[in-house]
């Protein structure tokens, strides 16, 4: 039975291990790329390779950033005050798209999910309570995804915050975010509405 060249296989598996891509489309995908200039594969291969050389998590937010801190708190025209927790860093540009926003962020890199054995200590949960304990934070804005995973986050987080006597103000966002969508893919006019409308949570 004939058989695919071994750095065939090799690079479909790669794919596979990719969410979302199954062993069709990484078959798909190595077969385009061995159309492609070898100078295109270099450079390909070289953008993956400094992937994580290149990138660094802000101390303070936790972001994907090339500075510590991260562009966000280092910036001293933002609020510094106002904290916005979200899910993954791309929800930050998302966010930034909108307009409406001039305060800082915390990412948590994912959402409670006890179905896949995700739980509040396998995400930036404990460094959110301990910069809000050591910081003068006012308000707490609460952007995790309109998810049953997202809210569990927040309900857990709002009720740690709470648990530890903090005075801060907690809001969630509101209107415009239909359930069981993700702030991602979310346009800069949805979010905008909001943040100007989110409520005390």
């Amino acid at each position: 039975m004939p058989t695919l060249p071994r750095a065939i296989t090799k690079l479909i598996e790669s794919f596979e291990r990719l969410p979302g891509i199954g062993p069709r489309t990484a078959a798909r995908l190595t077969f385009y790329l061995l159309h492609v200039p070898q100078e295109q594969l270099d450079s390909f291969a070289q953008a993956v390779g400094n992937l994580k050389k290149n990138t660094m998590r802000c101390a303070i937010c936790v972001n994907i950033s090339e500075s510590n801190p991260c562009s966000f708190c280092g910036d001293t025209q933002r609020n510094q005050q106002i904290v916005c927790v979200v899910e993954q860093p791309l929800d930050i540009l998302a966010m930034e798209r909108s307009g409406a926003y001039g305060g800082v962020y915390h990412v948590l890199h994912g959402a409670i999910s006890p179905l896949n054995n995700i739980g509040p200590d396998d995400i930036f949960i404990p460094q959110l309570l301990k910069r809000l304990a050591s910081s003068t934070i006012e308000e707490i804005i609460l952007a995790t995804n309109p998810t049953m995973e997202g809210e569990a986050t927040a309900m857990y987080i709002k009720d740690m915050i709470q648990r530890d006597g903090s005075k801060v103000k907690l809001t969630r966002l509101a209107h415009g975010l239909p359930v069981g969508a993700d702030i991602e893919f979310a346009d800069g006019i949805t979010l905008s509405r909001a943040l100007e409308g989110r409520r005390e949570y």
